[in-house]
């Protein structure tokens, strides 16, 4: 039986601190978006977003004004389409990548050294692949797992952003909060103990 990714990420990040986002929220982005997410990439994301983890990762979320996804994903779209990217540099785009849906590739998170997440539909298989970005070179890696395997792994200290991109932090995953207002501070947080 093969394993839930999903809800190992749950356990390693504790219960969820917000309620889900209305079903409306995620519609109107995929619809925008031109394609359905990922049900396991949307119910993590709902149930912790908007928030920065291990003082690196941030998660967008699909109905606050502020850090929000859809936004986000417009702005990144734009960024990386006028980049001059090759089939090299980002794999399975013989001609360069296209960035946004529903054919190219949808940012999904991203970090504060310029590292990107982005999923994408294979035309062949029908399934969502990831390929990274390390934000230096533009190089992309390629991952054929759910975005929750891909969380999972990336959590626990695996190189997810290419060779050499390891990044592990001891102990209970550390959530810092991104606030909603000018005058909010943010504040912070732990999951529980991973005996890691």
């Amino acid at each position: 039986m093969s394993r839930n990714f999903t809800d190992s990420v749950i356990g390693m990040l504790g219960p969820a601190r917000n309620g889900l986002p209305p079903a409306e929220a995620w519609e109107g982005l995929e619809r925008k978006l031109g394609i359905q997410l990922p049900d396991d990439y949307k119910e993590i994301i709902g149930g912790y977003a908007p928030v920065q983890m291990n003082w690196h990762l941030f998660l967008g979320h699909p109905s606050t004004p502020r850090w929000n996804l859809g936004k986000w994903m417009r702005g990144t779209v734009e960024a990386f389409s006028r980049s001059d990217l090759t089939e090299a540099e980002c794999p399975g785009f013989p001609n360069g990548p296209l960035f946004g849906g529903p054919s190219g590739l949808i940012p999904l998170v991203g970090t504060d050294r310029g590292e990107y997440v982005f999923g994408v539909v294979d035309e062949a298989s029908g399934e969502w692949r990831l390929l990274t970005c390390d934000g230096d070179e533009q190089d992309f890696d390629e991952y054929y797992m759910p975005f929750s395997e891909w969380l999972y792994r990336y959590l626990s200290g695996e190189g997810m952003f290419g060779p050499d991109s390891a990044v592990f932090y001891p102990g209970p995953v550390v959530f810092e909060s991104m606030p909603m207002t000018e005058s909010e501070r943010s504040n912070t947080w732990y999951g529980p103990e991973r005996g890691m």
